[in-house]
């Protein structure tokens, strides 16, 4: 009995070892294992891809070979599919690069134009440089303010855009072997392919040097124009961080009620370089004299302020645009935003505008100190938020036919003629002066202010050229007519469709 025990023992002791595995022998068999559930998984999810596919898999889209479909009421929701336009091929005759110069908006319509002159001129256009020695003195580059790669990738079926100078063509430029220029302003078409095309053609890379107002408004082919315009309102997108916070700012203003943006451009920039100084102490004049002289770039020195205002020249006062305000019918309570930076002669200027209207508010006082921090100092940055909300707002009404009153005007038109009161600054002032001298009561001023302005509220019009003096005439920005369906041309499609 003894011995049989041992004999048993012994057997189990050899039938242990045989199945002892080595520790290699582990790993291996625990990754066999582990791989052959994962595809066992997997094969069962590809049978039930049809049933479960759209439920289980949304985060997954290249899981599947097809499209994950949802499936809302009686329609199918397809996610869109990013499809970049085609790349234009053409024999590239150079490389322009261009400095901007300006504000925010100044820049912004000069790259509309670089871009339409890049296209005819059947060259690659560098990204273009942004001005930081303006007034302003922002240090902000392109993609500080723009999505570059939306840029160039929007426009790729028009025109090649890189980010620099290729490595061989930049060697050249450091060699001085590039030309550098200033385009004359309001310049056709032809003046880019008779004098900039051949500078192209000889030394591979032109820079000009200042682009503002170099492309005239009116007398260009309609391509070109509209070229001009998906430039503006599709390539020319604001980087995420700047859409997100004007989004913000707008759902804010949103959940108060409807809001105007009054574009009161009584900054001391502007009052200094337009030489307006109406309602100005002496001290305030004198300052604003000095800041005109030390600016060389700033022509105009030896300005008649009352001369210039009563010409509708000057930008309207915070006290003037009260009165307009109050003339025109508007809701003493509604929210008013105030686009603009620093109000000259602070609160002391904003007193009686604020008493009439107490729901001013700015991005300072919507949003925390926090929220801003990372625009503080870029000025244009700070305006292009302003931008965003002057577009999404009920009404817009800019007290000076600036830059960016301009540009805001043409970009409501382009959003359907969204209600933009254009002040006649001339005969507002005017009746201003009448009615604070008791020469009008106050229904016959108000009377008079509404008549004014009923059809200067951005409906549809044709933009108005004066050949030779294009200074004058209507600016492309402000009303790109051939960018939008006027009302007289949707009436004859209508008319022509019932006949």
């Amino acid at each position: 009995m003894e011995m049989k025990l041992k004999m048993l023992a012994s057997e189990k002791v050899e039938n242990s070892k045989r199945l002892t595995i080595r520790p290699g022998i582990k790993v291996w068999l625990a990754r066999a294992i582990t791989t052959a559930i994962i595809w066992s998984i997997f094969a069962q999810m590809i049978a039930l891809r049809e049933l479960l596919g759209p439920i289980l898999l949304m985060g997954m889209p290249y899981c599947f070979s097809s499209p994950v479909v949802f499936q809302i009421g009686e329609k199918s929701l397809v996610p869109t599919k990013v499809v970049l336009p085609p790349k234009r091929i053409y024999k590239n005759n150079g490389y322009l690069m261009v400095s901007c110069n300006g504000g925010l908006n100044q820049m912004r319509t000069a790259i509309c134009d670089m871009v339409a002159i890049a296209k005819q001129l059947n060259v690659t256009l560098i990204v273009p440089e942004l001005d930081k020695t303006s007034f302003w003195a922002d240090p902000s580059d392109f993609q500080d303010i723009f999505d570059v790669n939306h840029f160039i990738t929007s426009l790729r079926d028009e025109v090649r855009i890189l980010k620099q100078l290729p490595s061989r063509v930049k060697t050249r430029v450091e060699q001085g072997l590039s030309f550098s220029m200033s385009p004359i302003s309001w310049s056709n078409i032809t003046y880019y392919e008779n004098q900039i095309l051949p500078l192209l053609l000889k030394h591979k890379v032109v820079h000009l040097n200042r682009t503002d107002a170099r492309l005239a408004n009116n007398g260009l082919h309609t391509d070109i124009q509209k070229l001009r315009c998906h430039v503006n309102f599709n390539a020319l997108r604001f980087t995420s961080q700047i859409e997100e916070l004007g989004r913000r700012i707008v759902r804010i203003l949103r959940e108060r009620g409807p809001f105007i943006v009054l574009h009161l451009r009584y900054e001391m920039d502007m009052l200094a370089f337009s030489g307006c100084a109406h309602g100005c102490d002496i001290k305030e004049e004198e300052e604003l004299t000095r800041m005109r002289y030390s600016y060389p770039m700033w022509k105009e020195k030896v300005i008649n302020s009352e001369l210039k205002r009563k010409e509708g020249l000057c930008p309207i006062t915070p006290e003037e645009i009260a009165l307009t305000l109050t003339a025109l019918g508007i809701d003493h309570n509604v929210q008013i935003y105030i686009a603009a930076g620093e109000i000259y002669g602070g609160e002391k200027r904003m007193a009686s505008l604020l008493r009439e209207f107490p729901n001013l508010v700015r991005k300072e006082t919507l949003l925390q100190p926090s929220d801003l921090m990372n625009f503080q100092n870029h000025s244009s940055q700070m305006a292009a938020l302003d931008y965003l909300v002057s577009l999404e707002s009920d009404i817009f009404i800019p007290t000076y036919d600036g830059n960016m009153a301009k540009v805001v005007e043409g970009h409501r038109r382009f959003l359907g003629f969204k209600k933009t009161i254009l002040l006649d600054r001339r005969l507002l002032v005017n009746l201003i002066d009448q009615y604070t001298n008791g020469l009008l009561s106050w229904d016959e001023f108000s009377i008079a202010i509404k008549e004014a302005h009923v059809y200067r509220m951005g409906s549809p019009k044709r933009r108005i050229a004066i050949p030779e003096r294009p200074k004058e005439e209507d600016y492309f920005y402000s009303n790109p007519h051939e960018c939008l369906q006027l009302i007289d041309e949707s009436h004859e499609t209508l008319e022509s469709t019932l006949s």
